[in-house]
């Protein structure tokens, strides 16, 4: 374990390879898991001012799931999430013409119809944070639909560090990712 700040990072996060390959894998962590993605009250909050934004990017039938869930629901844990279709997809995808399930609040924001990109934790996939009171636990989740993210990741001799750089500033800062990359390089030196 790697302490910066006030995190705690698993060595995988410095250790595995990984580059989403999604031809391969079709999104499938957005259908896979046993509820919705984590949100905060904020991002709950964007979701639903929002979503005018990306409203025509979704099914009827998913639209149809938010007015009778709601934009969040509590799951079993407790956890503020994402809604789902019968307990799989989330509701905020769509299919696209090649077969592979995207994110429509995703896609509103690369339209510039929006300045929320989608919710942080989905954004970290497959980096998983939880929250303690002194301290977060950054891990890498290690999940089988993701094996071809595996290797294109050490195709490319990518570090998980490096492909979620963008959405790991956006969680913790610039100051943070350079220790991150700090710390990457005195582990690759202490090998």
């Amino acid at each position: 374990m790697i302490e910066i700040g006030s995190t705690i990072l698993s060595r995988d996060i410095f250790e595995e390879h990984f580059l989403c390959d999604l031809l391969k894998c079709k999104g499938a962590c957005c259908i896979e898991g046993d509820s919705g993605a984590p949100l905060t009250k904020e991002e709950a909050q964007i979701i639903e001012t929002e979503f005018p934004a990306y409203a025509d990017y979704l099914p009827g039938k998913h639209k149809h799931e938010i007015e009778k869930q709601g934009f969040s629901v509590i799951d079993k844990d407790g956890d503020l999430v994402t809604p789902l279709i019968n307990n799989g997809q989330c509701v905020y995808t769509f299919t696209d013409e090649k077969g592979i399930l995207k994110c429509a609040i995703e896609k509103a924001y690369f339209e510039g119809k929006t300045t929320f990109r989608k919710p942080v934790s989905c954004h970290l996939f497959p980096i998983r944070i939880t929250a303690y009171k002194r301290y977060d636990a950054v891990n890498y989740q290690e999940l089988a639909i993701c094996q071809p993210g595996k290797e294109c990741g050490r195709s490319a001799k990518l570090p998980l560090y490096k492909f979620l750089k963008e959405p790991l500033i956006r969680k913790y800062g610039e100051e943070w990712y350079a220790d991150v990359e700090a710390a990457a390089e005195y582990l690759e030196k202490s090998r």
